[in-house]
């Protein structure tokens, strides 16, 4: 995990970008055959508002109860709940609405934002990156290193929450869409992004 860096020094090779890229896009014509045959993409999008609007709420309430010296974060996945990754054809990719809402009523209210991803290290610096240009501060990305690449997922990421919780910080919730982003507890409370058993990413 490392703290936020000037975008100059994120930007500096086209190399890095090309590779995340390849790593990260969607070619449009495979997607017409597969995930957005299977998956319409203003469907997924209310289904997000749906559960976004169960979490604003309690984030509202959360936040306006936190306790002197509390220092609050929400953790996030990244492919298909933070980014568009199914559905963005483009570089980069496009936020996920109804979560960058979310992510930025806590931002402006005090709270810091995780990102957990099994992405691999490569592509960190393109990752960051296209997290903050869409608008979300990035006060921690947490990708998978050499090792980590062999874990099992859902035992990394929880071992990333721990990590967080270990410098300070209470994870009033944790938001994904997948059980792997969501099971291990170290957080509050959970909110499930659809993933259409498994057809998004």
């Amino acid at each position: 995990m490392t703290r936020r860096r000037p975008w100059a020094r994120r930007t500096a090779t086209v190399a890095v970008t090309a590779i995340a890229l390849g790593a990260l896009a969607v070619p449009a014509e495979a997607a017409t055959t597969s995930t957005t045959a299977a998956v319409d993409y203003s469907t997924w999008q209310t289904d997000c508002q749906t559960v976004m609007n169960q979490a604003l709420p309690y984030l509202k309430q959360r936040i306006a109860a936190t306790k002197p010296g509390e220092k609050q974060a929400i953790v996030f996945d990244i492919d298909n709940t933070t980014l568009e990754t199914d559905f963005g054809f483009s570089w980069p990719q496009p936020a996920n609405k109804p979560v960058l809402a979310v992510a930025k009523y806590a931002q402006e209210h005090g709270v810091s934002l995780f990102f957990v991803t099994a992405r691999p290290g490569i592509i960190y610096l393109p990752t960051e990156y296209n997290l903050e240009h869409d608008g979300y501060d990035v006060d921690g990305l947490y990708v998978r290193g050499l090792f980590d690449l062999f874990k099992d997922v859902a035992a990394y990421k929880t071992a990333q929450r721990a990590d967080i919780e270990s410098k300070g910080y209470t994870i009033i919730a944790n938001i994904g869409n997948s059980a792997t982003d969501l099971s291990g507890g170290h957080a509050e409370k959970t909110f499930k992004l659809p993933d259409y058993d498994g057809q998004l990413s």
